[in-house]
């Protein structure tokens, strides 16, 4: 057994090397010429002769196996010797021909041995110490799947973790002065969401603690890369193809550590700390390559933003299931409705859809997920919120943050468990998710009063307010859609060419289709569900009431799939495309209240050559100038209140006229102006980057004519 002395020894010489390592890969990455790349790679040709030698006494300690691990690391660093001697040969050459060098870069070859001897003495050392420590074994057993087990738990444990974490936070920190500084901010996210990782230790106190500590540090990450998008809208190449790699580690990631805490299975989560250690060291080998040319602005790139937000939610989507065992696992740890995947081919892959969607809509439908996507989300909302000038946006973005707090994590979370103990899960009862629809609920006729009020309260506040009410302010998608990264995602709804196809107030053909078949769907599963109740029919869809399915297709699957694909079906598709039907329901409400837009001066409007309202609009009302220039108002059942148009227009001319406003009028109060708290936004792009021209990020100017055309004719 390791003594204590024995143990600070092996941590010590942990520590050592990982300072040693570090500043390996900041030569490494200063490299000048093929000779001083020679020296760094044989440096860490040196230091795995060490390891090797030292495993090859380890696996069995003795006198003889001293004598084989010395000679093997005296052959390493002979041959490595070789390396420097012929590029020394070369220079020498070179010199004497009197010909002038020639700016050296460093190539492929070379930064792939830089990242495979990291590597490799990376996991020679955890193997040796922690054999050494005795928290490994000295061998891995017989046969491809022992040996893969094996290989990854070298990789996952704190040897291999804790070293790699303080090598990368050293190496980030050395080339500090060489790095752009978000690149900077990103990599030390890397070291901290590293270092807390969980399969580490086995400490059940460690792991809940690494847990929490990494989801909160990959959250805080993901947060910032928005909001840096939102403020840069182009990166350099270089930085553009690490965040998706980078995006796509972490997805791997969490998925890993949600199959570690679910089943035990190491490899996948230790496959996932190869591949950042393979991309985190193989930019630092050439910073320069994260300081290059820009590219083009993301917002005319629909598939890397595609790939960022699918990315981004597949991490989420694991790190909520995550967060679901550490938070409950009493539901969820073996609750997961995953069916054993057996028998022939169809039937497999009918179970496969199967489990990937009900752990989708499970997970999605959760407590750890609409938190962490609260908090993340949340965040870039309180960003805009800062950034708002309107008073009344202002409240209704505060009311928005409220609401969810509320609706999505109290009420069904703590609330509905603390007052209804026995009742069955919110899930499970055939009412659309009780506040969402129309059905029954067996032994229980107050949930028709219920349902009843529900409606009543929403056509109400509709009536009075708008649909503003319920899709900007109750519901869980505004949040996820207002944030400012997301909310700069409505240029997509101009350029993409399905968004096109829902621009305007007209109700296109494919609008009526999607909203016809999404209310009459609506209409036959609940009487469905009715029927089933009565005894009448007895009709499950994936073993749940039809309304419950619908429901969990509706807002626990298909919302995100529609979610990511923000690029291509544009922003708040939920209301452009018209598929969900709680706001189809409010949408009807919307058509006898008062709710609409208003403008002080009609000339104004004529005067104006900018239209930042129209582009403004999220759900893309970009015939909104022509009526504002022929009446002087605006009024349709699909503008659900966000009032990005109030907040961008250059001329404060715009306002929101509610019932507030028409009690005014018919008491013969003029109308109240709405205060702004500081001057107007402009709803043209954030700062643009050192030595970037305007014209190179600018898409609105060719939108432009495409938004004046839609405007100039304003419907009655």
């Amino acid at each position: 057994m390791l003594t204590t002395l024995g143990l600070g020894v092996l941590v010590a010489l942990a520590a050592s090397m990982s300072v040693v390592t570090a500043v390996f890969v900041r030569w490494a990455a200063a490299c000048r010429s093929a000779l001083h790349a020679s020296i760094v790679v044989f440096l860490f040709l040196m230091m795995a002769g060490m390891l090797a030698g030292g495993l090859v006494y380890e696996l069995r300690p003795s006198a003889e196996s001293a004598v084989a691990g010395l000679w093997l690391a005296s052959v390493i660093m002979a041959a490595s010797v070789a390396v420097v001697f012929v590029a020394f040969l070369r220079a020498v050459r070179l010199a004497a021909s009197g010909a002038a060098p020639a700016v050296y870069r460093s190539g492929g070859g070379f930064v792939a041995s830089v990242v495979g001897l990291v590597l490799a003495n990376e996991f020679l050392m955890g193997w040796v110490f922690g054999a050494a420590a005795g928290s490994l074994p000295r061998l891995p057993g017989a046969g491809l799947t022992a040996a893969a087990g094996f290989a990854g738990s070298v990789v996952d444990s704190s040897w291999f973790l804790f070293t790699m974490s303080a090598e990368m936070l050293l190496t980030a920190v050395f080339l500090r002065d060489r790095l752009p500084r978000p690149v900077l901010v990103i990599l030390l996210s890397q070291s901290v969401i590293m270092l807390f990782s969980a399969p580490a230790l086995s400490d059940p106190n460690w792991v809940s603690v690494a847990v929490y500590v990494s989801s909160a540090a990959m959250i805080g990450l993901f947060v910032y890369l928005m909001e840096h998008l939102y403020r840069q809208r182009q990166l350099s190449a270089g930085v553009s193809a690490y965040l998706v790699e980078l995006l796509a580690v972490y997805a791997l990631m969490m998925a890993g550590l949600f199959l570690w805490l679910y089943y035990g299975w190491a490899v996948v989560f230790a496959a996932s700390v190869v591949l950042e250690m393979v991309i985190f060291y193989a930019a630092v080998a050439r910073p320069d390559r994260l300081s290059g040319e820009l590219s083009q602005p993301w917002q005319e790139r629909p598939g890397w933003a595609v790939t960022v937000l699918s990315l981004v939610f597949v991490a989420e989507l694991f790190m909520g299931a995550v967060l679901d065992l550490q938070f409950d696992p009493a539901t969820y740890r073996g609750g997961f409705p995953l069916a054993p995947l057996q028998g022939p081919a169809g039937d497999l892959a009918k179970v496969a859809l199967s489990n990937g969607f009900w752990f989708f809509a499970m997970v999605t439908a959760s407590t750890g997920f609409l938190l962490m996507m609260g908090v993340e989300m949340g965040a870039l909302v309180v960003f805009k919120l800062r950034e708002s000038r309107n008073l009344e946006n202002r409240i209704r973005l505060g009311l928005m943050l409220g609401s969810y707090g509320a609706f999505a994590v109290f009420y069904p979370s703590l609330y509905f468990a603390l007052w209804f103990p026995h009742a069955p899960p919110p899930s499970t009862v055939p009412v659309l998710g009780w506040s969402m629809g129309v059905g029954s609920y067996p032994l229980a006729v107050g949930v028709f009063g219920a349902v009843l009020l529900t409606y009543v309260i929403t056509g109400v506040l509709v009536v009075l307010f708008g649909r503003r009410v319920i899709c900007s302010v109750f519901c869980t998608a505004p949040l996820m859609y207002q944030g400012t990264t997301l909310d700069r995602m409505k240029s997509f709804n101009r350029s993409s060419g399905v968004a096109r196809k829902y621009l305007s107030s007209r109700f296109s053909a494919a609008y009526s289709v999607t909203t016809g078949m999404v209310l009459s769907t609506l209409v036959g599963t609940s009487v469905l569900s009715y029927l089933d109740t009565t005894g009448a029919l007895h009709v499950f869809v994936q073993g749940v009431d039809p309304t419950v399915f619908l429901f969990t297709v509706s807002f626990s699957v298909m919302w995100y799939v529609l979610f990511v694909t923000i690029p291509y079906a544009g922003n708040y598709n939920c209301v452009t495309m018209g598929w969900c039907y709680t706001g189809a329901i409010a949408q009807a409400f919307q058509k006898v209240g008062t709710f609409k837009l208003k403008v002080r001066d009609r000339q104004v409007c004529r005067d104006c050559t900018t239209l930042d309202c129209a582009k403004g609009c999220p759900v893309g009302l970009v015939d909104m100038p022509g009526h504002f220039r022929s009446t002087g108002e605006f009024r349709s059942t699909k503008c659900c209140g966000v009032g990005d148009c109030v907040e961008d227009c250059p001329y404060d001319n715009l306002y929101i006229s509610d019932i507030r406003h028409w009690v005014r009028r018919r008491l013969g109060v003029p109308e109240t102006r709405p205060r702004r708290t500081g001057p107007a936004r402009s709803a043209g792009p954030g700062p643009l980057p050192l030595g970037v021209a305007p014209a190179a990020v600018s898409r609105d100017a060719v939108l432009l004519p495409m938004v004046g055309e839609l405007s100039a004719s304003p419907l009655d």
